[in-house]
């Protein structure tokens, strides 16, 4: 079993805490303004932040609303980043995962079978050391309520810098019919080390993320790729895969920055909530 390691810091740690947490999400002026009414449409995947629940809860709200609102899937396949760069360059954990909600199981026939076409290789020691796919569980058991028992993910950490091998992992994904593809990835994070724009700081980065986000809704993924070298968006090579794992255009549902929410621009990581048809 992957414990869950970062509950109390990055969300509460308690049941009721963590759900009435989450419903705060939803209602809050940076998350969609209620909670998901009933499934009635088709969705392929999405991207959602991975921060904080105070800072980034909002923009996952947005997302999530859309994985409530669409027919539940077999599989949920996670995609975060390997931001430590330790390990395979696709690395999946077949174990359950801990919850504050209840374990979350494991796909591990979808992961076999993927593993058979591609360079995925089980590495549970890789998965205790990143948040970003631990953070996405409660949302996405908060929205499948009706259907714990039956909800699947398969948790995928990429350590791949290399467009092709990115774009082919991504393809041989989205091979795989019965899954939504959940993309964990911030995008710009400006800090002591990060300061792209002398000046208007805040609205300069806002643009520049607006401009990878257009590239990744028009599905080009070679020009994102490019676009998000010397960006700092961590979650950028998850990015490339779900892009070509979907093959249908995103829309943006909601951008804004941990600098909204504390209002402290000189350091903050922009949020960019997307969902894909």
């Amino acid at each position: 079993m992957r414990k869950n390691i970062f509950e109390g810091d990055y969300y509460e740690a308690d049941f009721e805490k963590l759900d009435e947490e989450i419903n705060r999400c939803f209602t809050s002026r940076f998350g969609p303004g209620d909670l998901p009414i009933k499934r009635h449409k088709k969705i392929k995947g999405i991207i959602t932040p991975n921060d904080k629940y105070k800072l980034s809860g909002g923009g996952m709200a947005w997302s999530y609303k859309e994985i409530a609102e669409a027919e539940f899937s077999k599989t949920y396949v996670i995609l975060g980043v390997n931001s430590k760069k330790l390990g395979r360059k696709f690395a999946c954990s077949l174990e359950n995962w801990e919850s504050v909600f209840g374990s979350v199981r494991v796909d591990v026939e979808l992961a076999n079978k993927l593993m058979e076409k591609s360079e995925l290789k089980v590495d549970e020691e890789v998965q205790i050391r990143e948040s970003c796919i631990e953070v996405q569980l409660p949302f996405l058991q908060f929205v499948n309520k009706d259907k714990l028992k039956e909800l699947r993910i398969l948790p995928i950490l990429i350590n791949c810098e290399d467009y092709e091998e990115l774009k082919k992992f991504g393809e041989v994904l989205g091979s795989f019919k019965d899954i939504i593809v959940i993309i964990s990835s911030n995008f710009s994070d400006v800090n002591e080390n990060y300061k792209p724009f002398e000046h208007n700081l805040k609205e300069s980065v806002y643009d520049m993320d607006k401009k990878g986000m257009k590239l990744i809704c028009d599905l080009k993924s070679k020009e994102f790729f490019d676009f998000k070298k010397d960006k700092n968006i961590k979650g950028g090579d998850a990015i490339i895969i779900g892009m070509e794992a979907v093959k249908s255009k995103g829309k943006l549902l909601h951008h804004y920055s941990s600098g909204d929410v504390n209002e402290d621009y000189e350091k903050f990581v922009g949020y960019g909530s997307l969902v894909f048809e």
